[in-house]
């Protein structure tokens, strides 16, 4: 039924639905050889079973790669966003998954969730660790809203520049809502300049580099629709990542980057910010054309290991702090790349089978401990 339905997963598919708010929902639970299912939760018109099952089997090898004992998972609602009704779908979706949470799943922050839905999520279920990512206020740590999963996009492009000795610092990011903006404000930080970026509303690009501070503050005043405010920067939607530039960061949406387009990307480098940007045979293309790519659960692991942090405050009066959590958030992903780096340049084939190796065999372990029946060709 599923591609990714194998020796390794899921474990358990659970569909929900409810008559009175038309909610429908699933949650996809894929291994929990090293822990008890942590995932993100989307809420889009368009969320499949598939996507979820494709996203969750992404958290197993994220949380394996960031060597944090948690398994792989991930929920996802069919619903608009920004519906009036919100807020009674997501309650009813919560409510179908009581058996669940939190014991075997905890709600984390995916597209379309803020910090303000994961603290209805635990006023529904009436306990303070059935989601992680709440306000502050609320002794929470809001990682979506500190741009953690950006920032470390943001190192983990530095430290492939660095390891691989690129000259160019220039960047075409697609993408520009909570991981993207964050990438793009680290970035800056970092002395790179951001050629182009987009939102639903549109995309906007100079080559010489565009004005990363105003697009904040516009970003903070109008939303999406501040490319609206530059007319004279605008390019068409889905150029963006194709333009002239040194380093490409998807950090929008899956499969982006497919066989027909993959040609076009001038960077000689990818850093995946968003899960699931590029298709296998995308990647193939791009290890042909001599362009090394980060894959999305090494470069966007700064979102779960903030969510570890996260987790482990739950029941507690205690919180880290925020530097704490981007120090090792940092420090985590950087490792990472290089390792990566190193271990693609020894196998040979492309940087998602290396990393995926690395996570599989953590996984595999953790699998034969536990006397549950091992993948045969892991």
């Amino acid at each position: 039924m599923f591609d990714l339905m194998d020796e390794w997963g899921p474990e358990k598919i659970v569909a929900v639905s409810d008559a009175k708010t038309g909610m429908k929902g699933v949650l996809v639970i894929d291994n929990t050889a090293r822990g008890i299912g942590k995932g993100g939760t989307r809420m889009q018109p368009t969320v499949s079973v598939d996507e979820i099952a494709r996203l969750a089997r992404v958290m197993t090898w994220k949380w394996a790669s960031v060597d944090l004992f948690y398994g792989g998972a991930k929920a996802g609602i069919q619903a608009d966003p920004v519906s009036p009704y919100k807020e009674e779908i997501l309650r009813a979706f919560v409510r179908r998954l009581r058996n669940e949470v939190p014991e075997e799943y905890v709600f984390g922050l995916d597209m379309g969730l803020t910090e303000n839905d994961a603290a209805i999520i635990n006023d529904e279920l009436g306990t303070r660790g059935a989601a992680v990512g709440t306000p502050y206020e609320l002794g929470g740590i809001p990682y979506d809203q500190l741009g953690i999963t950006g920032y470390g996009v943001a190192e983990a492009v530095d430290q492939a520049v660095a390891t691989t000795a690129l000259a160019g610092r220039r960047v075409a990011l697609q993408g520009f809502g909570a991981v993207g903006h964050a990438a793009a404000e680290r970035l800056h930080a970092l002395g790179y300049q951001v050629v182009s970026v987009s939102t639903a509303a549109g995309a906007l690009h100079d080559p010489n580099g565009l004005d990363i501070p105003t697009l904040l503050g516009l970003r903070r005043e109008l939303g999406d629709a501040f490319v609206s405010a530059l007319p004279e920067l605008k390019i068409e939607s889905g150029t963006e990542l194709f333009v002239d530039a040194d380093i490409v960061v998807p950090a929008a949406l899956q499969d982006v980057i497919d066989v027909s387009n993959a040609g076009n990307i001038k960077g000689r480098l990818l850093v995946e910010g968003a899960n699931l940007p590029t298709t296998v045979e995308a990647q193939a293309v791009l290890r042909a054309a001599g362009v090394t790519v980060i894959p999305d659960f090494i470069a966007n692991a700064g979102g779960v290991v903030s969510a570890a942090f996260a987790m482990d405050a739950r029941h507690s009066a205690f919180r880290p702090e925020t530097g704490q959590i981007f120090e090792a958030v940092s420090t985590k992903l950087r490792a990472n790349t290089i390792q990566v780096l190193e271990e693609t340049q020894r196998r040979g084939g492309t940087s998602h089978d290396a990393a995926r190796s690395l996570a599989q065999e953590r996984v595999k372990q953790a699998m034969q401990l536990r006397g549950k029946p091992l993948p045969v060709n892991a």
